[in-house]
């Protein structure tokens, strides 16, 4: 396949899978080629410092550290939090139980506990309250030591939590004496949806982690930012994790573009994501979940084309799905996904589920 060919094949899939696909753009290119840089362990690298700066002024925190991946960044939150054998307080549906690993209970000690998550995304206060012991001077139970929310909340299908919801937990959370760490891997889309600023949203909690290589399109790293005190032992715990880097100027070159010039076109994910959930909903056998950010969660249920048949034949025409918990197909869109690409992937949709189409894919 020549260099052409390889262009045209690229330019003709949809990838839909996740956010996380979208590359760098020109600009962030250029400014990782002439980065001023120094050795970021020694605390010297001036590009990863402004970075840092920045992201802390944006979310109104003392500080911020540089990571390489927001599954190190909520790992090194948690640990700065909790001392070892006390508990951290989290969604059923999140991330940071589902997904990362369980790296709290092996890296430090610390038992994360599962909250329910309703299916907007929140965790009732009383079922929180009910994860605490009834008497904390008994020794047999683990203390709370943090409690980790979650917004947008991915696994309910990318819904954002209401700042009156935020407010008591944070409420709960001081009356309880524990820390509320914020997973918000894409706040800035829950900002854009709730059109506040970022700061008014992260000023519910202890400590955020974002990330820059989701829909902010940076190649590498995530933010974790806090009060000055607790920065210091998240960069502490970033180096025992072995996410010390040296010239990290080169990342967050890209980083400081992201945050810069990224944050105002989230918009376009999200009206992209409404038309793409629109058009889902007219298809038959699709069933369609609410849609508050760039993110269109959906079931296919028909008796003539399972759900991975459908992935599958979607692939096969060039657009790029994957199921996400329970039997759910997500689409996320992003920098890389037009209103034509919308289109084309709505025409493949359409052709797989036509009468004829799903009956000729019957043996």
């Amino acid at each position: 396949m020549t260099s052409t060919e390889r262009a045209s094949s690229a330019a003709a899939v949809v990838e839909l899978r996740s956010d996380t696909f979208t590359l760098p753009t020109a600009r962030m290119l250029e400014e990782m080629t002439r980065a001023p840089l120094g050795d970021d362990v020694y605390g010297e690298d001036p590009t990863a410092r402004e970075l840092e700066e920045l992201a802390a002024s944006l979310l109104g925190k003392e500080d911020a550290c540089f990571m390489p991946s927001g599954t190190m960044g909520n790992l090194a939150a948690i640990l700065a939090h909790c001392p070892r054998g006390t508990k951290a307080l989290a969604g059923a549906e999140s991330d940071i139980y589902v997904y990362e690993a369980g790296g709290a209970s092996y890296c430090g000690g610390v038992i994360v506990e599962p909250v329910a998550n309703a299916a907007d995304g929140t965790m009732a206060l009383a079922d929180i309250e009910a994860a605490f012991p009834e008497d904390p001077e008994d020794p047999q139970f683990a203390l709370p030591a943090l409690l980790c929310v979650e917004n947008p909340q991915n696994r309910c299908g990318g819904r954002v939590l209401p700042l009156e919801y935020l407010a008591g937990v944070q409420a709960l959370a001081r009356a309880r004496r524990v820390a509320v760490h914020l997973d918000g891997a894409r706040i800035f889309n829950a900002a854009l949806a709730l059109d506040v600023p970022v700061r008014v949203i992260a000023g519910y909690a202890d400590s955020v982690q974002f990330c820059l290589s989701k829909g902010l399109s940076a190649p590498v790293g995530s933010m974790v930012v806090g009060s000055a005190d607790f920065i210091r032992s998240v960069r502490r715990i970033r180096k025992m994790l072995g996410g010390g880097m040296r010239q990290a100027g080169v990342l967050a070159a890209a980083g400081l573009v992201a945050l810069r010039e990224m944050t105002a076109r989230l918009g376009d994910d999200h009206r992209t994501a409404r038309r793409l959930a629109e058009g889902l909903a007219a298809l038959p056998g699709v069933v369609v979940e609410p849609v508050e950010t760039n993110m269109v969660f959906f079931r296919v249920d028909t008796p003539h084309l399972t759900q991975a048949e459908f992935i599958e034949r979607s692939w096969n025409e060039g657009v790029r799905l994957a199921e996400l918990g329970r039997g759910r197909i997500r689409a996320a869109t992003h920098a890389g996904v037009s209103e034509a690409g919308v289109d084309r992937a709505l025409s493949v949709f359409r052709d797989i589920l036509a009468p004829a189409a799903v009956l000729s894919s019957r043996p």
